[in-house]
């Protein structure tokens, strides 16, 4: 089997290449410059791919090794989350590039989308709720999902669209909570400055996730919305006491230094049953 991959190079995507590995299939990636690419096994191949530059008369089926696969991953500009290059740039673009692939040939598609696609909802989140996205980049994500629901009804393929919830592992963004935590400890800050750590969250860690991703990807029996969750709410605060105890570290947390983040909701974690009747199959 043919998998092509998108957005290899970034958090989620790295590890879910070395996820990929393990199984005996080709894998091909597209990036931006492959002369930028050094760390990539050799047999991996790779293909350019410029989705800000898109050819209109061009098969990109056909120009990336006719796929029986796409793990799309790819998307540009996060985590400024509030930013309108989400609508303005991104959805087109990522738009044009999946409509064309599927046009031309492909059968199977992976895509990854938020759990800022549920909006300011509390609780517990299921696929069965209607998307409520309040953020430019959240709702671009939900307007993407709804344009390949419509090119269903028209081209014949299986669509799987992971909605992924927190994550944390080797990669992340430096601006990511953990990153911010492990860089005040190594500067020898004796205060980590947070908010007051009183949202309730749902965290996987990254090789989790990217098992996840690709155990979706790898069936056909569940299509549709699927939660990448651990489904266990935990408060943020909890999680940051966790992660130093856990690797025998120190630091006094001043919380309630930051204001609550204004464009995601207090309390909701992940309803993780439909991920369970996937792993259950698997």
């Amino acid at each position: 089997m043919k998998v092509l991959i998108t957005g290899a190079t970034g958090f989620v995507g790295q590890h879910v290449i070395n996820e990929l590995l393990k199984y005996d299939h080709q894998i091909i990636v597209a990036v931006r410059n492959k002369d930028l690419i050094t760390l990539l096994p050799e047999a991996i191949k790779i293909i350019e791919l410029d989705l800000d530059n898109l050819e209109s008369n061009k098969n990109y089926f056909s120009h990336l090794g006719k796929p029986d696969l796409l793990i799309h991953l790819a998307w540009q500009g996060l985590p400024n989350y509030k930013e309108k290059f989400h609508l303005e740039k991104n959805l087109p673009s990522h738009s044009a590039f999946l409509k064309n692939i599927l046009v031309n040939g492909l059968q199977n598609l992976v895509v990854t989308g938020t759990c800022f696609e549920y909006g300011m909802n509390e609780g517990r989140l299921s696929e069965e709720m209607e998307s409520n996205p309040q953020n430019p980049y959240a709702i671009a994500k939900d307007k993407l999902r709804k344009f390949l629901e419509e090119l269903q009804k028209h081209n014949s393929f299986n669509l799987k669209w992971i909605r992924l919830f927190y994550m944390y592992g080797k990669g992340q963004n430096p601006n990511s909570l953990l990153s911010q935590l492990e860089k005040a400890i190594q500067n020898g800050d004796t205060v980590f400055n947070m908010s007051g750590g009183e949202q309730l969250r749902d965290y996987l860690p990254i090789e989790k996730v990217a098992e996840n991703i690709v155990s979706i990807a790898y069936q056909n029996k569940t299509n549709g919305i699927i939660n990448c969750c651990s489904g266990v709410p935990i408060k943020i605060k909890t999680f940051v006491e966790s992660y130093l105890k856990k690797n025998n570290k120190k630091i006094k947390l001043n919380l309630g230094y930051y204001p609550y983040p204004d464009y995601e909701a207090m309390a909701f974690w992940g309803d993780d049953k439909k991920l369970k009747t996937v792993l259950n199959n698997d």
